[in-house]
């Protein structure tokens, strides 16, 4: 987070300098990394200190706070209590969108693999897309070789002999299984 202290018609001194960056933990600890940038504004008007606060966060969203006080700690504790409660209520909306919205497609597709969609029984079996598979020319004893030893293995070639597509998969019983069309 960037820190930018200003003062209007006193000098920021090193014991002010400390007050502020010292009430800054909180913040700090609360935001993380989605502080981008700070900016303290310190003014005197009519023997009070006047501190304002500006916190830029992620995503475009500005808090902003005031205080006064007789001395600047007053002032700035002021100000600095005031941007917490607006970035507690920041950080709080942002944990609730995460909670409420699904984690994206990989949670969207895993729901509908595994949970039964509501359909007519008279409509019949539901066919489900599983993926696509290259089409590779072939013989038969090298697609042999490319099922390996899983048993739900299964490959879609193109025999090289025949010159068609071809399913090689892996029976119950351990075989291997070829399908063949009719020519």
């Amino acid at each position: 987070m960037r820190l930018e202290l200003t003062g209007r018609h006193i000098r920021i001194t090193a014991a002010i300098r400390s007050l502020v960056t010292g009430g800054l933990d909180k913040l700090d600890r609360l935001l993380h990394d989605n502080a981008v940038s700070l900016q303290i504004v310190l003014s005197t008007e009519h023997h009070a200190c006047h501190a304002e606060v500006t916190l830029h966060a992620r995503g475009d969203h500005v808090l902003h706070a005031s205080g006064s006080g007789r001395d600047w700690s007053e002032a700035v504790q002021q100000a600095l209590v005031k941007v917490n409660r607006q970035a507690r209520r920041l950080k709080e909306r942002w944990t609730d969108q995460r909670r409420r919205r699904e984690s994206g497609p990989k949670v969207t597709a895993a729901r509908l693999a595994s949970a039964p969609a509501p359909r007519d029984p008279a409509a019949g079996p539901r066919i489900v897309r599983a993926r696509r598979y290259a089409v590779k020319p072939m013989t038969v004893e090298e697609a042999a070789l490319e099922v390996g030893a899983d048993r739900s293995a299964f490959i879609v070639f193109r025999n090289a002999t025949t010159d068609l597509v071809n399913v090689l998969f892996r029976r119950p019983d351990g075989h291997l299984g070829l399908i063949e069309p009719d020519a």
